[in-house]
């Protein structure tokens, strides 16, 4: 009995471990050992081994991609200017997501079921044409921005010009993160208690109160998911400033797309895809710390 119920376990466990192996762990270990090589001539990697009868051809392993990355501070201004952007999108969506969240939660099922395919429905259309539609929609040609420009002039202010800028940018970011952001919260926040709410409001909690010191506590763990999913999927994101931002959006997420694609430097694109995934491990780390450090003083009040 204790054997085949090692091998019922094994057989569960396996499937996942074994996807994990071929498809996360293997592709770090190989990102890991190309950040360690040479770029080829002509762009990939450069051999391991010199070919027979060639001199002076870079092979084996080296640490120059690492001493580029560490040598111009180009690479730590992207990587803070991606930060803020990721940062200032988590913090939009979860502003705008949250009302919303609560409102499907409390509405009838009826409703709420319309609600959530709202909410889901961009996904039934292709990443690329969302994205392209708000080049559209922001084109200075188009019917918004001659209406905007237009009461703009109205008060004495230049017209202004919201394609390929940092504001398009935030908005695509935000426009295509937001789902993310609503779900989880609105997983958590449909689990709560209305009793909890008509008790306190009975002992004369105003609706504030309520909020802050149930709801808010309650749904801690809903806000740390949205957080997490809207973060990671920002910090790397290329095609929202490749298609809505200029010159000057270039995240880091553009920097790794073209050390891999244009630039053909595999090398330093998987540094750059190494630092990337350390930064967002540290971040989650310390976002956990603070997370558990929060939910212990929760209940200790």
């Amino acid at each position: 009995m204790i054997k085949e119920k090692n091998i019922v376990r094994w057989l569960l466990s396996g499937v996942p471990l074994l996807f994990l192996l071929l498809f996360f762990i293997a592709p770090s270990l190989i990102i890991v050992f190309t950040s360690f090589r040479f770029p080829g001539e002509f762009g990939g990697l450069a051999p391991l081994i010199a070919p027979m009868g060639t001199v002076d051809v870079e092979h084996g392993l080296t640490l120059e991609a690492y001493q580029f990355f560490f040598s111009d501070t180009l690479y730590v201004r992207v990587f803070i200017k991606s930060l803020q952007v990721a940062v200032v999108t988590t913090l939009i969506c979860l502003i705008m997501s949250y009302p919303l969240a609560l409102l499907i939660a409390r509405s009838k099922e009826r409703l709420r079921n319309i609600m959530l395919l709202l909410v889901v429905l961009p996904f039934a259309s292709n990443f690329l044409i969302r994205i392209y539609a708000w080049v559209i929609i922001l084109d200075p040609e188009s019917v918004l921005s001659y209406f905007i420009n237009l009461i703009l002039n109205l008060v004495g202010i230049s017209p202004v010009i919201f394609l390929f800028s940092p504001f398009a940018v935030l908005l695509g970011m935000v426009y295509v993160h937001l789902p993310f952001m609503i779900l989880p919260l609105y997983i958590n926040l449909e689990k709560h208690d209305p009793i909890l709410l008509d008790a306190a409001q009975d002992l004369g909690a105003s609706h504030w109160k309520c909020f802050w010191y149930i709801t808010w506590p309650l749904s801690i763990s809903g806000v740390s998911s949205g957080i997490v999913l809207v973060f990671i999927s920002a910090l790397g994101m290329f095609a929202v400033p490749d298609i809505l931002g200029g010159t000057g959006d270039i995240l880091i997420g553009n920097l790794i797309k073209d050390q891999f694609i244009s630039t053909r430097d595999w090398p330093f694109g998987a540094v750059l895809s190494i630092m990337l995934a350390l930064t967002i491990l540290l971040i989650i780390g310390l976002g956990a710390y603070f997370l558990r450090r929060l939910r212990k003083r929760n209940y200790a009040t």
